[in-house]
C-alpha cells in the first residue's frame, strides 16, 4: 500500500509539473501584414478568426521592428531569436559576402541535398547561416530534444529560421507542389508527407476562378478593382477578378497557387496533417510548431496594399485561422496550446498612388544609382573602386583602392558627399559612424541593428520616407510602415487585454522562454512582454 501510495504522489507531480508548460506552442507569422489591416478589415471579418484572437487574447497594438532592412528572412529570425541581424547574422533574404565575391541567400547550404520531389536547388537549405539559437531550439535542449519542433512555410526561410538548428523538420513548397526538407534534418521525408504530396490536393484549389470571397460592396475598404497601380497576376490581362486560375495552373504549374490566397489554405491543410501525423501536443513534453503564411506576401508584392486582391487575401486568411483555431480547440484541446500571432515585417504605399494623392514622394533607382556610383568613381579615381551595391550597402573594393595607393577614408568621405546630392537619399553612414552609435539619431540605431561588420557594406544609405516606386508594393525601410505588425498571445495561461504601449519584435521569443520556463535563446538581450507573463 506504501509503494501504491508513492507511485501516486510521483504521478500527480509528474502531472503537476507538465501542468507548468502547454501540450504545444503554435507560432504563425504572417508574411507582409500590416497592423492596420486588422483596423481596416475589422468589420468584415468572422467572429471566429482574426476577431477571436484580439476579443480573447492579449494585443500589442503598437508592436515594431527594430532595425534595418525589414525583410523576411531578418524578419523571421528575429522573432524567433529575439534579436537582430547584427547578432543573428541574417542581414537579408539574400546579401554580398565580401569573402566570397558573391550573393549568399539566408538558408543556402550547398553540403546538404533535397528531400522529396523538386529542384535540386530548392532543397539545399538549412539553418546554417543563423549564428545564435532560437526559442524554438531552447525548448529542445530543455526538453532534453523529447519535446518536437517543426517548422512549416510556402517559403523556405519561413520554415528553417523559425524552427531553428535542432528542429525535428522543416517542410517548405517546392514550385512542383510538393513539400520538400533537406538532408540536413534527415535521410528520407516522413511517410505521411509522401502520402500528403501523392493527393495533390493544390489542384482542388486551383482547378476554380479566384472570385470574391464577398459581395462587392464589402470591398469599399479598398481602390477600384482596376487601378494603376497593381501587377498581372501569371498573365492575365486586368488585375481584375476573377482571375482564372485553371488556365493559369495548366500554363505555369503547381505555383501559381502561391500567389493566390488558396496557397494560405494549402498550408493550413499541411498544418494539420503534421500535428495529425508527428502527434503534436499529444504528450507531456510540450511541442512547437511553427507556421508562416507567405501568400499574404506574394499577392501584396503585386497589387499593393490597397488592392482588393489583399483584402479578399485578408478576408479568406480570417476564414483558415479560424477554421485552425477550431481543430486545435478539438485536437489538442482548448487551454492545451499557446499561440502567438505576428508578422516579419509590414509593407509600404504604393508611391504612384500616394503622389497621385499630392504627396510628393521621391523615389530612387538603384540601377540607375549604380551606374551613378561607377561613373563618378572612374571620374573621381581614374578606377571604378565598386565591388557590390545591395540592401542599400555599398561594398568598396579595397584591394583595388590599397593598389591605387587610395585613402579608405577619402573614398568613403567623397563618395558620402556624392550620394547626398541624390534627391531620395536622407542620410549616408560609413561603418565607423554605425558602430560608434549615436543616441541623438533615431534611425542610426534601426541600422546598427542590422549591420554585421563581417558581412555588412562599407556605406550604408537611409532614403527618405515614402512609398514603393512601380506597381504593387514592397518593405525593407526602418519607417513605421514598415515595422508596424500585430502581435497577438492567446491561448494557455494568457489573459484577455491589450497594450498601447511601443513594444519591439525582439520582446517576444524571451516572453515565450519566461512563459514556458525555458532557457533564453542565447543571443537576446532578455527583455520581456511582461503583460502576458502576469496570471
Amino acid at each position: 500500500m506504501k509503494n501504491f501510495f508513492s507511485l501516486s504522489l510521483f504521478s500527480f507531480l509528474l502531472q503537476l509539473g507538465a501542468q507548468e508548460r502547454p501540450k504545444l506552442v503554435v507560432g504563425i507569422v504572417v508574411d507582409q501584414m500590416k497592423m492596420e489591416y486588422l483596423y481596416r478589415f475589422q468589420d468584415d471579418f468572422s467572429e471566429n478568426g482574426f476577431k477571436k484572437l484580439m476579443n480573447n487574447g492579449y494585443v500589442f497594438h503598437n508592436m515594431h521592428f527594430n532595425y534595418m532592412p525589414t525583410y523576411t528572412g531578418p524578419g523571421h529570425a528575429s522573432v524567433y531569436t529575439g534579436t537582430t541581424p547584427s547578432v543573428h547574422g541574417i542581414l537579408a533574404n539574400d546579401w554580398f559576402d565580401r569573402s566570397v565575391g558573391k550573393s549568399r541567400y539566408c538558408a543556402e547550404d550547398e553540403s546538404v541535398a533535397l528531400l522529396g520531389e523538386g529542384n535540386k536547388k530548392e532543397g539545399m537549405m538549412s539553418p546554417v547561416n543563423l549564428q545564435t539559437t532560437t526559442i524554438t531550439d531552447e525548448l529542445r535542449l530543455d526538453t532534453n530534444f523529447k519535446g518536437k519542433v517543426i517548422g512549416i512555410s510556402i517559403k523556405d526561410r519561413g520554415a528553417i529560421l523559425p524552427a531553428g538548428h535542432f528542429a525535428n523538420w522543416a517542410f517548405w513548397l517546392s514550385d512542383t507542389g510538393n513539400f520538400i526538407s533537406s538532408s540536413f534534418y534527415g535521410s528520407q521525408l516522413p511517410d505521411w508527407v509522401v502520402q500528403f504530396n501523392d493527393k495533390k490536393q493544390y489542384v482542388s484549389y486551383l482547378n476554380k476562378d479566384w472570385n470574391l470571397l464577398k459581395p462587392e460592396s464589402v470591398y469599399n475598404e479598398s481602390l477600384a478593382d482596376d487601378n494603376d497601380y497593381e501587377g498581372l497576376l501569371f498573365g492575365s490581362k486586368k488585375p481584375i477578378f476573377p482571375y482564372d486560375l485553371k488556365s493559369m495552373y495548366e500554363k505555369n504549374g503547381p505555383r501559381v497557387i502561391k500567389s493566390t490566397p488558396f496557397g494560405n489554405n494549402f498550408l493550413a491543410d499541411f498544418a494539420k496533417e503534421t500535428i495529425v501525423n508527428e502527434k503534436l501536443g499529444a504528450d507531456s513534453d510540450t511541442d512547437f510548431l511553427t507556421v508562416s503564411f507567405s501568400s499574404t506576401d506574394y499577392v501584396g508584392h503585386l497589387t499593393s496594399s490597397r488592392s482588393r486582391e489583399i483584402q479578399d487575401t485578408y478576408l479568406r486568411l480570417d476564414e483558415t485561422i479560424a477554421d485552425f483555431l477550431s481543430y486545435l480547440d478539438k485536437k489538442v484541446g482548448k487551454g492545451n496550446y499557446l499561440l502567438f500571432l505576428t508578422a516579419d515585417h509590414a509593407a509600404e504605399e504604393n508611391s504612384s498612388f500616394l503622389k497621385d494623392h499630392k504627396y510628393n514622394v521621391q523615389n530612387g533607382n538603384s540601377k540607375e544609382l549604380v551606374s551613378g556610383l561607377r561613373e563618378y568613381s572612374k571620374n573621381t579615381f581614374g578606377v571604378d573602386v565598386i565591388l557590390n551595391y545591395s540592401n542599400d550597402n555599398l561594398f568598396f573594393d579595397k584591394k583595388i583602392i590599397k593598389e591605387k595607393g587610395i585613402e579608405l577614408t577619402k573614398v568613403k568621405t567623397l563618395f558620402k558627399e556624392y550620394l547626398m546630392t541624390y534627391p531620395h537619399i536622407k542620410r549616408v553612414y560609413s561603418e565607423e559612424e554605425i558602430l560608434a552609435g549615436s543616441g541623438s539619431d533615431y534611425f542610426l540605431s534601426f541600422i546598427s541593428k542590422g549591420y554585421d561588420p563581417k558581412q555588412s557594406g562599407d556605406l550604408v544609405i537611409l532614403d527618405k520616407p515614402g512609398g514603393h516606386g512601380g506597381k504593387g508594393t514592397s518593405h525593407g525601410a526602418p519607417y513605421v510602415y514598415d515595422t508596424h505588425v500585430p502581435a497577438i498571445f492567446y491561448g494557455w495561461h494568457i489573459k484577455k487585454g491589450e497594450s498601447f504601449d511601443k513594444k519591439v519584435i525582439t520582446q517576444i521569443a524571451p516572453t515565450i522562454a519566461q512563459k514556458i520556463k525555458v532557457s533564453f535563446p542565447n543571443g537576446t538581450e532578455a527583455n520581456v512582454l511582461s503583460e502576458v507573463l502576469e496570471k
